[in-house]
């Protein structure tokens, strides 16, 4: 048996601009939202310092211990507070390369798996750990709606008194986050959000305001590294969603509905050969992302 056991949920990007560049990084404001697919981080201590993590799905058993940001995570976590290691195992259901926060998802649930493995309850010092490792792992700690900026690491949690539902377009070819950067680079959007309106729709529960507002600025250059990208967002838009986007740096794209149904009815209208599946946005421990310490309310419910 393990002793700690996590969710750690995909991420969509309702609307993603780019502000700059500072130190290296591309600056962001974007307003996310955590939806029901999810990884789930499994954890037990060992009686050394040493951290194994054992990836299982998704061809996530490809990816190198050295570029696996689960395994970066891990390491920094006890090297941070100087607890005894731990053999993790990371059964993914985010697929790959897809602009879901697959990685970072991954990161944040190995920092949630040891802290309530280990009883650590100091939110800032993991906040800070995660920042270290991603750009939205921060963000990913908790979850739900938020508005993201700078690069990435600062998080305004936001509340929405309704749930949306999407359906996801997700191509087997993943798109390179680096190499969409740099195509984007070569020519800028623009073209740009309103985060503040979206964000402000989002908290009145005024779906009309959310989707005139969806906009990606990395979309552009995500559809021209991609072909089947390109299809997938094609096939979306014939479908008369609402609105509709890449997420994040692509491949996956998003067509959002009023309501669950009509994304079923749209999922069965397509004849494409691109998987679809049908999401809903999720607000992971709700309660404890307005708390300093979400961990002590997730082992009360536990108990």
């Amino acid at each position: 048996m393990f002793s700690a056991k996590v969710k750690s949920y995909a991420k969509i990007n309702l609307s993603l601009n780019i502000c700059g560049v500072s130190g290296g990084y591309h600056l962001l404001d974007s307003a996310v939202c955590s939806v029901d697919i999810y990884d789930t981080v499994c954890a037990k201590p060992r009686r050394d310092g040493l951290v194994n993590v054992y990836m299982h799905g998704k061809g996530s058993e490809r990816i190198p211990p050295e570029q696996n940001n689960a395994v970066r995570a891990g390491e920094a976590f006890v090297s941070a507070f100087g607890t005894r290691g731990a053999d993790i195992e990371i059964y993914k259901d985010i697929p790959v390369g897809a602009g879901l926060g697959g990685s970072s998802a991954d990161a944040a649930g190995v920092l949630n798996a040891l802290a309530k493995l280990y009883k650590v309850e100091d939110f800032a010092a993991l906040k800070a750990l995660a920042d270290g490792l991603g750009s939205d792992t921060g963000y990913m700690l908790r979850g739900g709606f938020a508005r993201m900026s700078g690069r990435g690491e600062r998080v305004e949690p936001l509340t929405s008194p309704r749930r949306y539902h999407m359906l996801l377009f997700l191509p087997d070819t993943p798109v390179s986050t680096p190499a969409c950067y740099k195509k984007y680079d070569e020519s800028p959007d623009s073209l740009r959000a309103d985060t503040a309106r979206l964000c402000s729709a989002l908290a009145a529960g005024d779906f009309a305001g959310v989707a005139k507002n969806v906009y990606n600025a990395l979309q552009a250059p995500a559809l021209s590294l991609n072909a089947e990208c390109a299809a997938a967002l094609e096939a979306a838009a014939s479908l008369s969603p609402s609105a509709c986007a890449v997420t994040g740096s692509g491949s996956a794209v998003f067509a959002l509905f009023e309501g669950e149904e009509l994304c079923r009815w749209a999922k069965s209208r397509y004849r494409g050969k691109i998987k679809t599946r049908v999401v809903k946005t999720v607000e992971p421990n709700r309660a404890s992302r307005l708390l300093q310490n979400p961990y002590r309310l997730e082992q009360n419910a536990e108990q």
